[in-house]
């Protein structure tokens, strides 16, 4: 029987892998109350963009001002204390020397002048908390973002013991995509780059597209920056997180995406179109290529990924193998055939293999 066939010739190819997962904000800032007291004034927009330092909400200071007005006077008090001590300890130095004062009386003078220096240590100290807690009044944002809805109003009375929550600020000009991946993918993938037989990019790093809900595909490019170290017992899966960017703020924390990985490219790949390919009673892919003599010989493949209607063979086949194409429900393993003197044109295919 006159069969048409295909000749194997390796390719280049690419190949990526899509994970399910949701998209998270690159920076979230919970701004949260540091002292107690009525909230005065809220001086923000809800659902705009804030600045790094800008304030937000506005304590009653009253309490706090007076505070910090009685920790200068103590420190002043202190300073005063101290002057006079250094004076005292000066002229008994000069006495000492006399021998017209006991020794006694100038070790006291010195002792009293050091303790109203640590006087005036701690006075400084507590005008610097006095301070603090004064200007913590000022409630600003630490982060530059977009502020959601505020959870307190005016006459609000909030707690630094309870940390009381204001509002967040989550930056979104980057955002994280996490994604959890096979460990055993993982695995072997790692393995094919230290091998040779993929290839990653200059950085190292695997470039990511991001796919929406719809199917379309997010404009800009992102990057593997980091996987967990650690396996999930449950899943045996790790978490992979990717980093794009978001000029326009089109991806909001929590929209469910797919992540294209781009794990490398197989410069030799070897492609067969999946109608050529069938299963065995143990569920193997198979198929038929032209062997010796001419005859018909089955070969057992190993096919771990599709690239577009093409199944990519790891093992099984090699370069020049003719693998037959046409007459598949006529012939059987060792019948004799020939070879057509040409082949018919095969549906053209992407060049980009996708795990499944």
């Amino acid at each position: 029987m006159q069969v048409s066939v295909l000749t194997i010739a390796p390719a280049a190819v690419t190949l990526t892998q899509d994970l399910p997962g949701r998209t998270s904000a690159f920076r979230v800032a919970e701004v949260r109350a540091r002292v107690n007291g009525i909230v005065l004034k809220r001086l923000f927009t809800e659902g705009t963009d804030v600045t790094e330092g800008q304030v937000l909400y506005e304590i009653d200071p009253a309490p706090y001002q007076a505070a910090l007005d009685s920790a200068k006077g103590q420190l002043a008090r202190a300073e005063a204390n101290l002057t006079t001590a250094r004076l005292k300890a000066e002229r008994y130095k000069q006495l000492i020397t006399a021998k017209a004062i006991s020794s006694q009386d100038y070790d006291d003078a010195v002792a009293n002048e050091r303790t109203y220096e640590a006087d005036v240590i701690s006075g400084k100290a507590a005008v610097q908390t006095a301070q603090i807690n004064l200007d913590y009044t000022k409630v600003t944002s630490p982060v530059a973002g977009h502020i959601g809805i505020s959870q307190v109003t005016e006459g609000a009375y909030v707690q630094a013991g309870n940390a009381t929550l204001l509002a967040t600020v989550q930056q979104l000009d980057k955002v994280y995509v996490d994604v959890t991946q096979a460990s055993s993918d993982l695995l072997r993938l790692k393995r094919d780059i230290a091998s040779g037989r993929l290839k990653a990019d200059d950085s190292g790093k695997a470039r990511v597209k991001l796919i929406h809900e719809n199917g379309d595909i997010y404009p800009e490019e992102g990057s593997l920056e980091v996987s967990d170290v650690t396996v999930n017992a449950l899943t045996n899966s790790v978490t992979v997180r990717a980093v794009f960017p978001n000029p326009r703020g089109e991806l909001l924390p929590g929209l469910f995406v797919r992540a294209r990985l781009e794990e490398g490219s197989s410069p030799d790949a070897i492609l067969v179109p999946q109608f050529v390919v069938s299963r065995n009673s143990k569920g193997e892919p198979t198929t038929l290529v032209v062997g010796a003599n001419s005859t018909v010989e089955l070969r057992v493949l190993q096919t771990p990924r599709t690239v577009g209607n093409q199944w990519l063979v790891s093992a099984g086949l090699k370069a020049g193998d003719q693998v037959i194409i046409d007459n598949l429900q006529k012939i059987r393993p060792g019948a004799p055939v020939t070879v057509a003197p040409t082949a018919p044109p095969l549906p053209a295919t992407a060049s980009t293999a996708t795990a499944h």
